[in-house]
């Protein structure tokens, strides 16, 4: 026998009304007309109101029409999936967190390689602080438009915490590639308080703790050069 899933008990015991559908921790709750009396199907006042799917307290953007049988997705803007997503680089797989890193050395290499040794400090600072600025408002409008609290082609906040690890550190394929291996660590273990930084909400969030990432590399790369150890 087929399980009757709560929409469907929903559905049967009230055909004829549509009410807010709540995505509350993985489970459906149904909430009853309040202005309806017990055994009476109230008149319908207007076109129905579509289901609303929320998470938490925000809604995703994902309409259900009763009878339609498809969904409305309300994308984020344009500019904010292009930002997010670094140009697409986080639609690449698999490890879209490395893509976005990688892209980002990549990028740092050529800047770098244009302009003077005494500017670099300035520039990667300057890089990632703007990295920061519009990526955590893009990163909060593409988490509500998804319904997800840190999805994983968002890599703006890769960008943010990849620059941050080459701030003062002289520039070769070693500097560059051990940059890379250590904010990739840093990102994945997390050590506090970066996985703390994870739990702010939204945009935040997402940005913040690979801004914690990026300083812990920052300051072992520092160490690494000052003992030479990438030398020779």
């Amino acid at each position: 026998m087929t399980p009757v899933t709560p929409l469907q008990r929903a559905e049967e015991k009230n055909p004829t009304r549509m009410s807010k559908l709540y995505w509350q921790d993985a489970h459906i709750v149904w909430h009853e007309p309040v202005d309806g009396t017990a055994g009476e199907t109230p008149a319908l006042q207007g076109p129905p109101s579509p289901r609303v799917m929320t998470t938490g307290n925000r809604t995703s953007g994902l309409d259900i029409s009763k009878g339609s049988g498809t969904a409305r997705v309300t994308p984020a803007p344009l500019w904010a999936t292009v930002i997010a997503t670094f140009f697409g680089v986080g639609r690449l797989r698999p490890g879209p967190g490395s893509w976005g890193s990688a892209a980002t050395v990549l990028l740092w290499a050529i800047v770098a390689h244009s302009i003077s040794a005494t500017s670099q400090p300035a520039a990667a600072s300057v890089l990632a602080l703007i990295a920061v600025l519009i990526g955590i408002p893009a990163a909060t409008r593409v988490s509500r438009a998804s319904g997800l609290k840190d999805p994983q082609f968002v890599v703006i906040d890769e960008v943010a915490g990849q620059l941050i690890s080459f701030i003062g550190i002289p520039i070769s394929w070693k500097t560059l590639l051990a940059g890379f291996i250590l904010f990739r660590v840093f990102d994945i273990l997390k050590p506090p308080p970066v996985r703390q930084l994870e739990r702010i909400p939204e945009g935040a969030g997402i940005v913040l703790d690979d801004l914690g990432a990026g300083l812990y590399a920052l300051v072992v790369m520092h160490l690494v050069v000052h003992i030479r150890l990438l030398n020779g």
